[in-house]
């Protein structure tokens, strides 16, 4: 099932199911900066293990991602140095995953990595942060499983739809996204090391 949503003005009522959606567990896709991404409540542990299954990785070998609404919210689910916490927010929002050390607030699954390391990210997308506000909490994101299908899948709900709407609760189509990825910024050593050069281009 889709749910259209716009940049501006959606009707209150559609973002209240959402929300009481994900509270209940439930899986979404929905748009980023990117291509659409696989989501759920990021604190409901059992949510964020079917989204695991559905993308077919294990949380000890894959680093999840949350996104969060601002960057208060960053600081209570990762541990931020002074230095790191002006070079996110000289860059966020925007299309940047940055890995930080996680905080014990995530549920466990997040720590099955010895590093314990989170994906932080804070997408330019006014929908997701009209849905963040509601929530008070945040979404762990996982992108589309590949299974050999063209990008497009990865771009438009529709076709999202077609392919992965029998193992989620809903889409939620907000137009066409980018066949592109975010900038990945490691935050978890000395100094921030981009690990992958995406849309983002990083200001140090």
């Amino acid at each position: 099932m889709a749910l259209r949503l716009y940049a501006f003005h959606n009707n209150p009522r559609q973002i209240e199911r959402i929300a009481r959606l994900l509270e209940d567990g439930g899986v979404v896709i929905i748009p980023t900066d990117t291509t659409y991404a696989l989501a759920c409540h990021a604190l409901k542990e059992r949510a964020v293990e079917r989204v695991c299954k559905i993308r077919g990785i294990s949380a000890r070998e894959h680093p999840l991602s949350i996104v969060c609404y601002d960057l208060s919210a960053i600081s209570e689910f990762a541990h931020i140095t002074t230095p790191v916490f002006k070079l996110i927010k000289r860059n966020l929002p925007g299309a940047f995953t940055f890995l930080l050390p996680g905080k014990s607030t995530l549920p466990k699954v997040f720590h099955a990595r010895p590093q314990h390391e989170v994906g932080i990210r804070m997408p330019d997308v006014p929908v997701l942060r009209e849905l963040l506000e509601r929530l008070q909490a945040p979404l762990l994101t996982l992108s589309l499983p590949a299974e050999d299908l063209d990008e497009e899948y990865r771009t438009s709900a529709e076709l999202a739809e077609e392919a992965f709407g029998d193992r989620v609760d809903l889409v939620i189509d907000g137009g066409d996204g980018l066949n592109a990825h975010s900038t990945i910024v490691d935050c978890t050593g000395d100094e921030p090391e981009v690990v992958r050069q995406g849309m983002g281009e990083l200001k140090l």
